[in-house]
């Protein structure tokens, strides 16, 4: 009976290393589908864009079908991100070059405290429209896992680039005037 033990073991991890591989695979999730379909020029429509989310600092909720029409950057934060701290000012310095384009920069807070995020957006001086995900599940439809990620989603709701984690100067400037001059 002993020397069954092992090699029954050995069997039994081997079909759980297997059965692990095999979940892995098939729950890649959005993150990989979205970045895919938007490297191929196949923009996906953004999940979740009737979820209710609560508007930082105030009682009142907002949905991303709300900012149907306008190009939306939507940039996913937390207040305990060093990263997110050093693109600050470069999305703070977009909005003002956006705003009177019809798009916004539309930041999301990931599980994060209202507190904390409310310190973030003054000391970060924030002049655009945060929202709080208090769950993350707004955040994890869109495949994001952590923080910094950033999507622009264009007027029709269409995901057109992804940045999954921190942005640099260029990269805004780069992506948004395409997107920025297509009209609806």
């Amino acid at each position: 009976m002993r020397r069954f033990v092992l090699p029954s073991l050995v069997v039994a991890a081997a079909v759980a290393l297997l059965a692990l591989l095999a979940f892995g695979v098939s729950n890649q999730g959005d993150n990989t589908s979205i970045d895919a379909k938007v490297a191929k020029g196949a923009f996906p429509v953004a999940p979740s864009s009737k979820t209710a989310l609560p508007v930082l600092g105030t009682k009142r909720t907002e949905t991303l079908a709300d900012f149907r029409g306008k190009v939306v950057v939507l940039n996913v934060f937390a207040s305990w991100c060093q990263p997110c701290k050093a693109e600050a000012p470069i999305l703070a310095a977009e909005q003002k070059q956006i705003s009177g384009k019809n798009a916004t920069i539309l930041g999301v807070t990931y599980l994060d405290n209202s507190s904390d995020s409310e310190q973030f957006v003054r000391q970060e001086h924030v002049t655009y429209p945060v929202l709080r995900d208090v769950s993350g599940g707004f955040v994890r439809s869109f495949g994001a896992t952590g923080v910094p990620e950033t999507f622009v989603i264009d007027r029709e709701g269409h995901i057109e680039a992804v940045r999954r984690f921190q942005l640099v100067g260029s990269w805004l400037q780069k992506t948004l005037p395409p997107i920025l001059h297509r009209r609806s």
